[in-house]
């Protein structure tokens, strides 16, 4: 298994587009999402063009053995007081699941790193509960701290620090 994490140029943004209605049709059962009229989730282009203009933002293409599997959007933390970079959206395409990709990618960026990191997830999310309560007990960090959810929508985020290397 070759596992490649690869910036996405904005050019890409069209294909980033794409990959992200995956991502809202998987997500649409418990966010209560609907399709627009054209038949398609609503995606902010602006919003994804961000990923190309704010400093620490970035959008990354997955790929496993030359195959796009994936994408992981990167933001700086917004959360007042907290200095960290976000792990924000991951995806993984079904056909690259349960391969160990999100715990590689979690440990090529996060961990390796070694700077602070936000993680946050919803508990109504099937696929990020578990993932990420088993790599919060498993992987190797310094600190985890749970911050506070302060609108009750069911949002789990976790400040995290990398052990020094």
């Amino acid at each position: 298994m070759h596992l490649e994490l690869i910036p996405a140029s904005s050019e890409q943004l069209p294909l980033l587009g794409n990959l992200y209605q995956f991502y809202a049709y998987e997500s649409s059962d418990w966010e209560q999402e609907d399709v627009e009229i054209d038949g398609r989730f609503y995606v902010s282009e602006a919003y994804l063009q961000l990923y190309w203009q704010r400093p620490d933002w970035s959008a990354q293409l997955i790929f496993l053995d030359g195959f796009i599997a994936g994408f992981l959007l990167i933001e700086r933390s917004d959360v007042p007081g907290v200095n960290a970079l976000e792990f924000a959206d991951l995806f993984i395409l079904k056909k690259y699941r349960r391969q160990g990709i999100g715990r590689a990618l979690v440990e090529q960026v996060i961990i390796a790193s070694g700077r602070p990191w936000l993680v946050s997830y919803y508990l109504h999310d099937p696929l990020a509960v578990p993932f990420w309560q088993t790599l919060l007990r498993e992987l190797p960090f310094a600190c985890v701290q749970q911050l506070p959810d302060n609108d009750d929508s069911g949002l789990l985020s976790y400040l995290l620090n990398a052990p020094a290397h």
